[in-house]
């Protein structure tokens, strides 16, 4: 640290590669066009918005500034529904209801001559400051790092998570480094802090904010630079076998997954092997495994049918038929001893399949189902000759409802 210009214990670069050495020191693997949007931040003074797919190092990256800053790290994670007074300040009422209990009674002297209650009023809202001063004022990651008499590294996480009302109100702070409190007044910080704003691209974020900072997407590293990340992070498996994983990793980023596992997720892959004395990489031991990287139930049985090809790529995969009989339950009705489909005409001395036009039509013969309801009894569009209807007696006719209304009508 000594090769960098200090002031007060707070580490200032002079150049890019003291940038990329310095994190370097801290395990974070940065490349020259990220430690270049690092090197501007720090003397720039403006903030820098990192975007990018989870896991690739935003969030590690300004714990890793502050380290190697000599700043304090202030961290405000992000949620939907987040408020201002989340982020900003928070009046302590508790606090402020004490002090009213233990001041009662000066209240009660101030009030004491007053000739009527306006007047009385008036007193005690003269002093309102004592109530609404700094010493209630409880103070969220924006005011902290502010008002803190030492420099600091703001990190507001997941920016995208929150509501844009609270975009607004980041407005003030990263234009200005300054919070308006309207009781108290506005505070204005006297060590700008390095503000690291972090996305996961879950929403878009408005060009206002976006005006205001540096901009960084960091994407997945090329497959060299996260095998020197694996290996700083001295996770005991060997050097081939931690190549090889890599390359699996950048396999399984290709397939279509919910989501896709991170740079952390493959150092954990990696120390995982290696606390299992893993000597040779095979499909059985990297899917018995795989939910160390993959978190979802259909990305991990995706994740398991690919991994034989990305161990080995030319290892032969069985095709499995797709036919009713394989387990799904539909087999349309087929008895189990015989398969649920057929072939036709398979070889010359075994007869086709039975026609079963035939059978239905021999079948289908009139009165088959006797006199029931939904049969057709007279065998109409049969065929064959209609037959004679059944002849109804007379007493039943008599007493049906329609010959009842007859009578009537006829009376």
């Amino acid at each position: 640290m000594s090769q960098f210009e200090t002031v007060d214990e707070v580490v200032r670069f002079d150049s890019v590669d003291e940038v990329v050495t310095a994190l370097g020191e801290q395990g974070y693997i940065a490349d020259t066009r990220l430690a270049t949007t690092v090197f501007l931040v720090t003397r720039l003074e403006k903030p820098l918005l990192i975007e990018g797919p989870a896991g690739v190092g935003k969030t590690e990256l300004a714990k890793a500034l502050a380290a190697v800053s000599g700043r304090r790290l202030l961290r405000l994670q992000c949620y939907e529904g987040q408020d201002e007074t989340k982020a900003l300040y928070e009046w302590d009422y508790g606090k402020q209801l004490l002090y009213t209990q233990i001041l009662r009674e000066k209240i009660g002297q101030v009030v004491a001559d007053a000739p009527d209650l306006h007047e009385a009023v008036e007193r005690i809202g003269a002093q309102e400051s004592v109530f609404f001063s700094e010493r209630f004022l409880a103070p969220r990651p924006l005011l902290e790092a502010i008002r803190a008499p030492e420099p600091v590294v703001l990190l507001i996480d997941e920016v995208d998570r929150a509501d844009e009302a609270l975009e607004a109100v980041l407005l003030e702070t990263l234009a200005e480094y300054q919070v308006s409190v309207p009781e108290v007044g506005t505070f204005t910080t006297k060590q700008p802090p390095y503000v690291i704003l972090t996305s996961n691209n879950t929403r878009d974020l408005s060009a206002a904010l976006k005006r205001r900072c540096l901009h960084l997407f960091l994407d997945y590293p090329s497959a060299d630079r996260e095998l020197e990340i694996v290996r700083s992070k001295n996770t005991g498996l060997p050097e081939a076998l931690a190549a090889q994983l890599v390359d699996i990793v950048r396999g399984l980023r290709e397939l279509e997954l919910r989501k896709s596992p991170s740079i952390s997720e493959t150092i954990d892959w990696a120390r995982t092997l290696a606390v299992l004395g893993v000597e040779e990489l095979n499909a059985t031991i990297l899917s018995d495994t795989a939910s160390v990287v993959v978190k979802y139930d259909k990305d991990v049985r995706k994740a398991i049918g690919a991994l034989p090809r990305l161990v080995d790529p030319n290892a032969t995969i069985p095709e499995h038929g797709h036919g009713h009989g394989h387990g799904h339950g539909h087999d349309g009705g087929h008895s189990h001893d015989e398969p649920a489909h057929r072939a036709v005409d398979d070889t010359e001395d075994e007869p086709s399949e039975v026609d079963g036009r035939a059978i239905r039509a021999a079948k289908d013969q009139a009165g088959r189902f006797g006199h029931t309801y939904g049969s057709n009894p007279l065998g109409v569009g049969l065929g064959e000759k209609a037959a004679k209807a059944p002849k109804v007696p007379a007493e039943r006719g008599s007493r049906s409802f329609g010959a009842g209304l007859g009578r009537k009508r006829a009376l």
